[in-house]
């Protein structure tokens, strides 16, 4: 199974006051992780009560297996390696009819960030290749690899509001004539050479560069769209929970429009509620965390 997860799930409190769980109902994990919701969640079903947990990653399908059996002897769960995106076709599949609640964690996991194969963040280092699922897809060096100046910039300022957009892409253009850009060390000395001395102060300044990457690798924003207007209103059942956690201003538009004035949802969180001080002391990866939460109406 590999080594222990190190993620610490966020807002867990919060998280189960919106739900407003009780032994029997049946719960969707969208983005089950290592599982430090879905334990939670699991021990408020009951042995009536059923969780779906759903993931793109086999790596945190690992974590969550090994977590939930670990805990307990609870049967009452199952995992689908795929994305809540594609909930609609996997319940109908599996003969699901449908969920009381649904969780969605958007927010990157420790253990993806910490693992030096993925190339997701800086600190771990290894190869760019931040996709969720190996198995599938571009890598985001193919991506740097391949995509002209302005498809380059148009990810970064789309996906990541980086102001020096323009600058950065000119410049990666410019370094891979020279010299492949494979690994995490290396676009991070790309992106420091293309901006002014001294910008981004306080974070590192390639950290929108990599959320830029990582969404587009991903098609992140797409399946969070399709998520909120599509398959959620569809998997739902009427008067049922939803509870969305977002950790940027792309993602939380994209709920904040799916809830807001809509007739079929009754919102429960007129602003997004965030993390405490002591939560972001303990965790700081929480502190950009957002949480919306509605019920479905009846028809």
């Amino acid at each position: 199974m590999g080594s222990p997860s190190v993620h610490l799930p966020v807002m867990f409190r919060e998280v189960l006051h919106y739900l407003q769980l009780s032994e029997g109902l049946s719960v969707m994990d969208g983005t089950v992780g290592a599982a430090g919701h879905s334990q939670k969640i699991l021990e408020r079903l009951g042995s009536n009560g059923q969780l779906f947990g759903f993931d793109r990653d086999p790596m945190m399908l690992d974590h969550a297996t090994q977590k939930i059996t670990q805990a307990s002897d609870r049967t009452n769960f199952q995992l689908f390696h795929s994305s809540y995106a594609d909930a609609t076709e996997v319940f109908a599949e599996s003969s699901i009819d449908g969920v009381d609640r649904v969780l969605l964690d958007l927010g990157l996991s420790s253990d993806q960030l910490a693992d030096r194969q993925r190339g997701f963040g800086f600190d771990a280092g290894g190869p760019l290749d931040m996709r969720f699922d190996t198995s599938r897809g571009g890598s985001a060096e193919n991506l740097i690899k391949t995509a002209d100046l302005q498809q380059l910039e148009s990810i970064f300022t789309e996906f990541g509001e980086e102001r020096f957009a323009g600058q950065i892409a000119a410049k990666i253009c410019q370094q891979r004539n020279r010299k492949p850009i494979q690994t995490t060390e290396d676009l991070e000395a790309c992106v420091r050479a293309a901006i002014p001395h001294g910008a981004g102060k306080g974070k590192n300044p390639a950290t929108r560069v990599f959320q830029a990457l990582r969404i587009a690798v991903n098609d992140e924003l797409e399946h969070v769209q399709r998520m909120m207007t599509t398959v959620l209103p569809a998997i739902l059942k009427p008067n049922g929970i939803a509870v969305i956690l977002t950790f940027h201003s792309l993602e939380d538009r994209i709920v904040k429009s799916a809830f807001k004035g809509q007739k079929e949802w009754q919102v429960l969180t007129k602003t997004p509620i965030e993390s405490t001080p002591a939560e972001i002391r303990l965790n700081p990866r929480s502190r950009s965390a957002k949480l919306r939460a509605a019920i479905r109406r009846s028809p």
